[in-house]
């Protein structure tokens, strides 16, 4: 692996991963927009200082990573690749799959089907298989980095969310909290 890699612009870069990882979210947004309505009552207001601060560094950092997908050639043909592949592949194929379950709930309640059932925040946990498979794959230390710190930022930002879904949901959301991981397990019946 190398801290930085060589910067060249490409067809095989890794923009291909991390646009995958931005069409299910784009057809959402297209074909379901009410899915984005499920918080919708919720507020910036209730965000603290601190909370608003890692929220935008969590969002700057994503940004970073985009930008330098862009400029990241997939190590195609070594080792780095095939390792890397398959653990992104079960990333962005979790991570699928969670979309289908946001996209399959009723827009008033809180999902809590298929990997809902097993964490309350999936797309938070498939985020590590996606990035850092991505870094392996393009055999870069400085994407494996900025992947960590994204990460670190996403997992604080959903202890956030789980507030904010508290304000929205009540009662039920904090049934679901009782009995359902924060991040990964068997749920408690």
């Amino acid at each position: 692996m190398q801290l930085i890699p060589a910067f060249k612009i490409g067809m095989l870069n890794s923009w291909i991963f991390i646009l995958l990882v931005l069409l299910p979210l784009l057809l959402v947004g297209l074909f379901r927009r009410e899915v984005f309505k499920k918080t919708d009552s919720i507020h910036a207001s209730i965000l603290t200082s601190r909370e608003k601060k890692i929220f935008i560094f969590s969002k700057i950092i994503l940004f970073s990573v985009f930008i330098y997908s862009v400029f990241l050639p997939l190590k195609l043909g070594t080792i780095w690749f095939y390792i890397g592949l398959p653990i992104y592949l079960l990333g962005l194929i979790l991570y699928i799959i969670v979309w289908v379950n946001v996209t399959t709930s009723p827009p008033d309640k809180p999902v809590t089907k298929g990997l809902y059932r097993y964490s309350r925040h999936p797309m938070y946990v498939t985020f590590p298989l996606i990035f850092i498979g991505t870094s392996i794959a393009t055999a870069s230390w400085l994407f494996l980095v900025l992947s960590i710190v994204l990460i670190i930022t996403h997992f604080y930002n959903g202890t956030i969310e789980e507030r904010e879904c508290l304000e929205a949901y009540g009662k039920v959301y904090q049934e679901y909290m009782n009995k359902t991981p924060r991040w990964f397990g068997i749920p408690k019946s």
